[in-house]
């Protein structure tokens, strides 16, 4: 089984990198936040792996940490979960962010990752707080004891919009622009900022 990926960045998406390894390029499935640590093309990059076996496909998905890795097992153990949920939902959330959003349980929280409806988020909430009882030194670093996970700022309607408009024109898919877009405040930023700075994330110049 592989386990981790130590190479060469050659390309990367919001939602995929592919990793030179002494020649060998492996493409992985990546959440956004990951997406947002790796460096520029052409730098070297340590990626914790997870592969998913199927008859007509084998899979690869990177992890930037492996408290981020243990949160995608967690994740993909829940009943209806599959791999690309699992990816959406720590593209929304950060690990511990994540962590303390199921302690508080907040289901309107999880209902906001996106292809999250009420059910399934009550469903993620009451398995996963379960799954972490029993797991008692699993605890995300990044988790602030009695932090509740906050929705993040908004930006500016109208700059959002914007913004998010010209970046599907670009052939951008939606997931890629609100991941991209996701976490800027709008007030006092305009649509050509925010846009400057999610085509930063996506890995290009703007």
């Amino acid at each position: 089984m592989i386990s981790q990926l130590h190479g060469t960045l050659v390309e990367a998406t919001m939602s995929s990198a592919v990793v030179d390894v002494s020649g060998v390029g492996f493409e992985l499935g990546i959440s956004g936040s990951t997406a947002a640590t790796l460096p520029a093309p052409g730098g070297e990059v340590r990626l914790y792996t997870r592969m998913q076996v199927r008859e007509d496909a084998m899979t690869l998905f990177g992890f930037a940490s492996k408290d981020e890795r243990t949160m995608f097992d967690r994740l993909v153990s829940v009943s209806g979960v599959g791999p690309r949920l699992a990816l959406a939902v720590l593209s929304t959330y950060t690990v511990g962010q994540l962590y303390s959003l199921v302690m508080a349980e907040d289901d309107k929280g999880m209902a906001k990752v996106p292809g999250v409806g009420k059910k399934t988020a009550q469903r993620l909430i009451l398995e996963l707080k379960s799954t972490f009882a029993k797991d008692k030194g699993f605890v995300p670093v990044d988790v602030i004891p009695g932090q509740v996970a906050m929705p993040v700022p908004a930006a500016a309607p109208s700059a959002i919009d914007d913004a998010r408009a010209a970046l599907l024109s670009m052939g951008f898919s939606p997931q890629e622009t609100d991941v991209a877009l996701s976490g800027y405040d709008g007030q006092n930023m305009r649509v050509e900022d925010l846009l400057g700075a999610a085509l930063k994330r996506l890995g290009m110049d703007a």
